[in-house]
């Protein structure tokens, strides 16, 4: 590992798509749900991936990642740990640092600027370089709006909320052109194609859209399988290789 590389810090943000699904399964016995603790090879740890934990201190990074984050639900694989394997194979050199950030159900509108979970996401985003002087915030991994799909207003509203927020936490941060991926729907109600097409009309400077329509889904119709979730990693990792990382 080259120690003088800055340690590049991913913001994953969203809801539970993004916290992490992959592998959680219902036990028709209990009616509750579990995480099967499987780990594909591409979500393994690695040595130079690190996440932010709720203590704010950078611990080993292993799924499932946002598990003390998002702890009113069940946590499985994601997509971030995909992703930071991939750019790891990819001979991206130094420590990767994850910061969890997302949570399973809140519309958009509750990550405006000023809602409970807009400040986490900032707060944690501003002491993850606090930590060591050594870091900087490489990109913003963005998977919501399955939320924002159930009412006809609240799918209308999305590209402006989605803006607003970009160009709020692009200020928050000091980080004017920060990158940003967005993932375009993969499941929703009955407006899910009008917020995808909210997601893909997005034309600001270094915000790309990937899509994960087509994309395996459980059973619930909602929630990325595991193998899928590792399939976005590899997508989003090729966008940030493509578009972002010199």
């Amino acid at each position: 590992m080259e120690t003088n590389k800055k340690r590049q810090i991913f913001i994953l943000s969203g809801q539970s798509n993004m916290a992490g699904r992959g592998g959680v399964v219902r036990d028709n016995n209990t009616a509750k749900k579990y995480w099967d603790g499987v780990v594909p090879p591409e979500c393994r740890p690695d040595p130079s991936i690190l996440r932010l934990a709720t203590t704010l201190q950078w611990e080993p990074a292993r799924d499932p990642l946002h598990a003390d984050i998002d702890t009113t639900k069940v946590c499985g694989v994601g997509p971030a740990m995909p992703f930071a394997n991939a750019l790891v194979r990819r001979g991206v050199a130094g420590e990767l640092g994850l910061v969890p950030c997302a949570v399973g159900g809140p519309a958009i509108r509750e990550w405006a600027r000023g809602e409970k979970l807009y400040e986490n996401m900032v707060k944690r985003a501003k002491e993850s370089l606090k930590l060591d002087n050594n870091c900087e915030i490489k990109a913003l991994l963005w998977f919501q709006g399955e939320s924002d799909t159930d009412t006809e207003a609240k799918a209308a509203a999305y590209k402006l909320n989605m803006e607003t927020l970009i160009h709020n936490v692009r200020q928050d941060l000091h980080f004017p052109s920060l990158p940003i991926i967005q993932v375009a729907l993969a499941s929703g109600s009955e407006y899910m194609e009008k917020v995808r097409e909210a997601q893909k009309a997005i034309d600001l400077p270094n915000v790309i859209c990937v899509d994960a329509k087509g994309l395996q889904l459980q059973k619930d119709n909602l929630h990325l399988t595991t193998e899928a979730q590792v399939q976005l990693g590899h997508i989003m990792a090729e966008a940030y290789l493509t578009h972002f990382h010199a």
